[in-house]
């Protein structure tokens, strides 16, 4: 399947995501602008659900966007591997750097991580746990939030 087909797909399975499983991705409208084998990028847009107090973006919602940037890579390699595979995040530890007042862009550059624990889900047919990285950007490119989470992935045959 070329990168075209493949990005096509996943995003439509992260519509779907938003439309039948979680709901939250998509009441936030969270979008796959990007993926290959080693990045993904992800975009909430700034607006009125998604906004706080403060008129910058909320926590869940930045937390929303971390989520989809740090778990769709499981499904992604699950894809090209054509397995079936239950995914689940084991824990998350997040730094705001600044208030994000503007649409925001998650990245993940930790695809080769995930693509290694799925591999060995795959081989040991045990849950494996790999730690992700995301980095969230504002519409200027500043750096507005960092998010450690832990992926756990288990490929069913």
């Amino acid at each position: 399947m070329d990168e075209q087909a493949l990005l096509k797909k996943m995003k439509r399975q992260v519509f779907l995501l938003g439309k039948f499983k979680i709901p939250l991705i998509g009441f936030t409208k969270t979008k796959l602008i990007a993926i290959d084998d080693t990045s993904v990028k992800v975009s909430v847009a700034l607006r009125r659900r998604t906004k706080n107090h403060l008129n910058s973006m909320y926590f869940g919602a930045l937390t929303v966007g971390a989520d989809v940037a740090g778990g769709i890579h499981a499904f992604y390699f699950a894809q090209l591997n054509n397995q079936k595979v239950s995914f689940a995040f084991k824990g998350m530890s997040c730094e705001f750097i600044k208030r994000a007042e503007s649409d925001c862009t998650f990245v993940s550059n930790d695809g080769k991580k995930v693509e290694a624990a799925i591999l060995k889900s795959i081989e040991t047919g045990d849950r494996v746990n790999e730690t992700t990285h995301v980095n969230v950007f504002d519409a200027e490119q500043e750096l507005v939030a960092t998010f450690e989470m832990i992926v756990s992935v288990k490929c069913k045959a």
